[in-house]
């Protein structure tokens, strides 16, 4: 597994792939197969801004999903106390699987992945919401369009960025 930055970190096809394999663990877990695809895994949320569906939704993923989720608020940890980037990533990514941040800022973020020991997703930044358009795409799909033509209305931000890559 590698980070999850932007949809730009990935191919079309491998998009795609990711689509399919949550459309057939969505299913399972509909029916109340709860497969441990990430069994024994940690994954560490730092949450920089705080935000209950996403919070909820990655819990309750890493749950299903036979792993364990932490939560990390910028109160729980140094990085709220002005502790360098580089440091709070070495000392976290050295005790979990994996990481998910929501913050503010892209750059961070991609600082925080370049000195993590383990796959960086984000959750949310002021240049991308990818994880956001990947669940928004699979509902539409669920809902039986094939070919989907989508107009955004709103701010350019991190939404307009992210289904601008989607589209592509």
């Amino acid at each position: 597994m590698r980070h999850f930055l932007s949809l730009k970190d990935f191919t079309k096809d491998e998009i795609l792939e990711m689509i399919d394999l949550s459309k057939k663990i969505k299913a399972e877990t509909k029916d109340k197969k709860f497969v441990p695809y990430l069994e024994k895994q940690t994954l560490g949320m730092i949450f920089e801004k705080s935000s209950t569906r996403t919070r909820v939704s990655f819990e309750t993923g890493i749950y299903q999903l036979g792993g364990i989720g932490l939560f990390l608020s910028s109160n729980d940890i140094q990085l709220g106390r002005g502790e360098p980037i580089s440091d709070t990533s070495r000392v976290i990514s050295s005790m979990v699987d994996m990481i998910m941040i929501r913050n503010d800022s892209q750059k961070e973020l991609e600082e925080f992945a370049s000195y993590s020991k383990v796959p960086v997703i984000n959750g949310l930044t002021d240049s991308f919401h990818p994880v956001q358009i990947m669940a928004d795409y699979l509902t539409i799909l669920e809902c039986g369009v094939k070919n989907p033509i989508v107009a955004y209305v709103g701010d350019g931000n991190n939404m307009a960025n992210s289904w601008t890559i989607l589209a592509s």
